[in-house]
């Protein structure tokens, strides 16, 4: 008899929820896993619906009666128990989201082993009885497993993944930059624009973040002025299948995070993973990122692309111009990160590393 595994997810990728990594996460995870597993995943939208997704996935989305704190990422509904009771185990995602911690209490009291991944929410990490319920802790990076100080023996680290089919390198031609992410302070994209050269076209790929505070609304405009005279390009989010060739002609996927804003704020967690830097280097396009988080997991300096400090513009412009400036460099940066996408992040390798952990799980593995 195959495993039956649900996962479930605060909020569903798409119009209806969030077009974050948080989102896509879970979706392609559950989908590579529906290969190997009875696998659906529950989420939370404006109505109670039933879907199959074009992978085969079966998607519940239970209606979302209410957001605490005001978050969409926080749902607040009934039928979770019933939607994850024929599950032999489940795995929740956004460890501090009210969904979570609901199963996490359903799990103890009817022993159903529940495991979690965190993608970011809230901040915060091993606190509190609701964390220790969980039956183990499947991090998207080391990065991760440190934040959320989970202890070792209940933790196994994932990773994530690219499709190699779908981002694939071609031969054209490169031209400009490409960032990919939420418009938000701590991606850091006003340091790229200060560092872009006036000539090197930008484009800027996403929507703003799910945060209601005045300075997250006031960053697009705040780019916008910034952008004044130099070849930046706003095109908010773009389908799915656009994005591949986005990444295929690129010089460099860029990912500028910072620990501080520009409105002098400290983000406390950034970055756990990064899936756009392993997109792009299943792409064969080199990534620079900052030291922040999980990327430098990803991204290894001076082999599959540049790592700058955090809030370096001078580092970034000079990372910028080794790439655009020197084609042999950013051939053989490209190969090199295919290279290791291939070997460490696809989703199909995330998906064996997380069947493990859960085979694990359910032979009492992990308590």
């Amino acid at each position: 008899m195959r495993m039956r595994v649900t996962h479930l997810v605060p909020t569903m990728f798409g119009d209806d929820g969030l077009f974050g990594g948080g989102e896509r996460y879970p979706l392609e995870l559950a989908r590579t896993l529906s290969r190997h597993v009875d696998c659906r995943l529950v989420t939370f939208g404006s109505n109670r619906r039933t879907i199959i997704d074009p992978s085969g996935l079966e998607i519940v989305i239970l209606r979302r009666l209410a957001e605490a704190r005001g978050h969409i990422a926080q749902p607040i509904a009934t039928g979770i128990a019933r939607a994850t009771r024929q599950a032999d185990l489940v795995h929740v995602h956004q460890m501090r989201s009210a969904p979570a911690r609901i199963m996490a209490l359903v799990g103890a009291i009817r022993r159903q082993p529940v495991v979690v991944t965190d993608h970011g929410l809230g901040g915060g990490g091993w606190m509190g009885l609701l964390p220790r319920l969980f039956s183990a802790f499947l991090t998207v990076s080391r990065y991760s497993a440190e934040t959320l100080r989970a202890p070792e023996f209940k933790s196994w680290v994932i990773y994530g993944g690219a499709d190699p089919n779908l981002f694939s390198p071609s031969i054209g031609a490169r031209s400009g930059l490409l960032f990919v992410g939420r418009i938000t302070p701590h991606k850091g994209i006003e340091r790229l624009i200060h560092a872009l050269p006036d000539d090197l076209p930008l484009e800027v790929v996403g929507t703003t973040g799910h945060d209601r505070q005045p300075h997250e609304r006031e960053y697009p405009a705040l780019l916008r002025r910034l952008s004044e005279g130099k070849r930046v390009k706003f095109s908010g989010r773009v389908d799915d299948d656009q994005l591949p060739e986005l990444y295929r002609r690129a010089h460099a996927l860029v990912l500028p995070s910072v620990h501080d804003t520009c409105y002098g704020r400290k983000v406390g967690i950034s970055e756990l993973l990064g899936l756009s830097a392993i997109e792009a280097m299943a792409s064969g396009t080199p990534v620079i990122c900052s030291r922040v988080g999980g990327l430098p997991e990803v991204v290894i300096d001076g082999q599959t692309g540049f790592v700058v400090e955090p809030g370096d513009i001078r580092g970034l412009r000079s990372a910028i111009e080794r790439i655009v400036g020197v084609p042999a460099c950013a051939e053989r940066m490209g190969r090199a990160a295919r290279e290791r996408v291939l070997s460490h992040f696809t989703w199909e390798a995330c998906a064996q590393r997380c069947l493990a952990a859960y085979e694990s799980v359910l032979g009492g593995g992990a308590a």
